[in-house]
């Protein structure tokens, strides 16, 4: 019998052969691709030897000399950030999966951008360009420096996210590297790369903290090392917090005497330049000076010393502390009893952070591996690994979802589905039913956050199951599936069971949580617990309300003539009366509740008439012998 030789689909058919498989590092600040040589997770630098590519693309008018076309990116993009600000974009990360209404000012002042169906996009001299667009330029140039490094083409790329990155962003950064020609094998969190590169690098066993401060985000995770198994305990973070806030923070002071005269784009950009390169030159010496010439004519001549940088600094690096804090109570473990800390993204080279994390901790924060290098090099050692270049897999890698997913139940509560920090890739089921006689739809809404509200959640898609068989309410059967892959993606699916009817949805939200969400979902779940509580019981009430007045307004329609006086009428409408005039108005749960129990108990005889009516009814005719 002849043999089929396989593969995976997108990899080489010959099983010997080693697949070019590449980790890329998608950087708010700087970009680096590498790959495992000679069985080493090796950066891989550009034909000048530069290991970081800044994550900077510049836009060009058609027809105009840039050696590449319209456009350009890294080192040339950025030398010319100063004096061409609106057509030459950095910090792209942070607009990725984002609407105009969720940036801030100081972003949106930045470029020309536009509140385009589904995120921001940027007017440019190449016309407008859309996040994914910039993303994917800056992904090309890493692929083909991986191509020429490696002597032809890659067959995968595992691609780093932040682990506060919800799905929108997910989705957003997947669409730019295959818009830039990669077969996406996995994307990653950071801080789960940085513990790849660490934890088996360095053979570590134990739980870790993770800190990872770039240059646009910050995320912190829990992470357990046991014989090469890394489960992620919990993630935290900030998806708008990183080193461009530190930058901004110097701008506004070096701007306080000329502040009107630093809103040009060309100002604004070169102050932000100048800031960086003050931030970065504190992280060694005690002081520095900033001297530029704003468009207007002011001249910025100041000294800065650390002492002024860290009281800038200070707040921003406090609000760090804050998911680092719920972190480690989701993970349930106690910050003097972790076995190390490791530090990642460029941001943490500024001795105030450094100092904080050991104060916070206890302990010097582990540095031996470059922070700007390591998530690239785990993301390579994980595409490795998924690519087949090792024979079994050497570890087992555990990660979780950052925030909870659900669906919005009758009286807009949410039935949680998926907790927070569930184990990926995971699937879970749960069977609701309708609430009206005869519904033959439904309409499922999913959601993502802590609150008990749907109202206070947010919306990732809705979608409608069709085609269910007319019952009574509480009848039907609609099982809902919620299915999250290896990268962090949703999908939710529903089947009505005794029809099979079913439909189902591939969750691509529009756009991505905005400032601080992430971060205030968490924190709302915790500090509004109470108060979620009450409300979630007063829906409650208002659904069994509801409920009642629809079983006892249809069993009247049906019976009430025949089975009941007119006084016992009376009594049951006064009491369905008072029911709706407290549903109308503002009461509590409790005294919803109490009005419902009288409603309920006056039809209690009625309920048991009407049984016997129907007994009645089916009995007629029928012998003793047949019962």
């Amino acid at each position: 019998m002849a043999l089929l030789q396989i593969a995976e689909p997108g990899l080489s058919t010959a099983p010997h052969q080693h697949r070019r498989a590449i980790g890329i590092d998608l950087g708010t600040t700087h970009s680096l691709v590498a790959s495992v040589l000679s069985g080493t997770p090796t950066v891989l630098p550009d034909a000048a030897g530069e290991a970081l590519l800044p994550s900077v693309v510049r836009y060009l008018e058609r027809g105009a000399s840039a050696g590449a076309g319209e456009l350009v990116v890294g080192l040339p993009a950025r030398a010319a950030q100063d004096g061409d600000p609106l057509n030459t974009i950095a910090s792209v990360k942070r607009l990725m999966g984002r609407r105009l209404t969720d940036l801030s000012a100081a972003e949106s002042a930045a470029y020309q951008l536009a509140d385009t169906p589904g995120m921001v996009s940027i007017e440019t001299a190449a016309g407008r360009k859309s996040p994914v667009q910039v993303s994917a330029d800056i992904l090309k140039v890493l692929r083909d420096r991986a191509e020429a490094a490696l002597g032809g083409e890659v067959s995968g790329a595992v691609i780093t996210v932040p682990a506060y990155f919800d799905d929108a962003q997910r989705q957003a950064t997947k669409d730019a590297a295959q818009m830039a020609g990669l077969n996406v094998l996995r994307l990653l969190n950071e801080p789960t790369a940085a513990a790849i590169a660490y934890g088996l690098d360095r053979g570590s066993e134990g739980i870790f903290a993770v800190y990872d401060l770039g240059g646009g985000t910050f995320d912190i995770s829990i992470l357990r090392f046991s014989r090469g198994i890394f489960e992620v305990l919990a993630t935290g973070g900030d998806s708008t917090l990183g080193g461009d806030d530190f930058d901004r923070a110097i701008v506004g002071w070096l701007a306080e005497r000329c502040a009107d005269d630093a809103q040009a784009p060309r100002d604004r950009r070169l102050l932000l330049t100048q800031a960086r390169a003050a931030k970065e030159r504190l992280s060694l010496a005690d002081s520095t000076r900033v001297e530029c010439t704003l468009c207007s004519g002011c001249r910025v001549d100041r000294r800065i010393a650390r002492a002024d940088f860290e009281a800038l600094a200070a707040p921003l690096v406090d609000r760090t502390l804050g998911p680092v804090r719920a972190a480690l109570r989701d993970a349930g473990v106690a910050a003097a009893s972790l076995d190390g800390v490791i530090l990642v993204g460029g941001s943490t080279r500024m001795p105030i952070v450094r100092r904080a994390v050991a104060e916070f901790f206890g302990q010097t924060p582990r540095t031996d591996l470059d922070p700007d290098q390591v998530v690239a090099l785990g993301a390579a050692m994980q595409a490795d690994v998924l690519a087949g270049n090792r024979a079994g897999d050497p570890w087992l890698l555990l990660d979780v979802c950052p925030l909870s997913l659900g669906l919005e139940t009758m009286g807009g509560l949410v039935e949680r589905i998926i907790p927070r920090n569930s184990v990926l890739p995971t699937a879970r089921a749960q069977e609701f039913t309708t609430f009206k006689d005869g519904q033959i739809a439904m309409q499922l809404h999913v959601v993502q956050g802590e609150r008990e509200l749907a109202a206070e959640s947010r919306s990732l898609a809705q979608f409608t199951l069709r085609s269910i068989p007319p019952m009574p309410a509480g009848a039907a059967r609609v099982r809902v599936t919620f299915q999250i892959d290896a990268d962090g993606l949703l999908s939710v699916s529903a089947v009505e069971q005794s029809s099979g009817a079913q439909a189902q949805v591939e969750v691509r939200p529009t756009y991505g949580l905005g400032d601080q969400e992430v971060a205030r979902m968490l924190a709302d779940g915790i500090g509004k617990s109470q108060s979620d509580a009450q409300a979630r019981m007063l829906r409650e009430a208002q659904v069994d309300a509801r409920r009642l007045l629809d079983a006892t307004e249809a069993a009247l329609a049906a019976d009430g003539h025949e089975l009941l006086s007119p006084p016992e009428r009376a009594e049951i409408a006064s009491a369905l009366g008072d029911l709706v005039e407290a549903l109308n108005d503002p009461v509590d749960a409790a005294t919803l509740r109490l009005f419902s129990d009288r409603l309920n108990g006056a039809t209690t005889e009625f309920a048991a008439r009407r049984m016997n009516a129907g007994i009645q009814r089916a009995l007629a005719g029928v012998s003793v012998d047949a019962i």
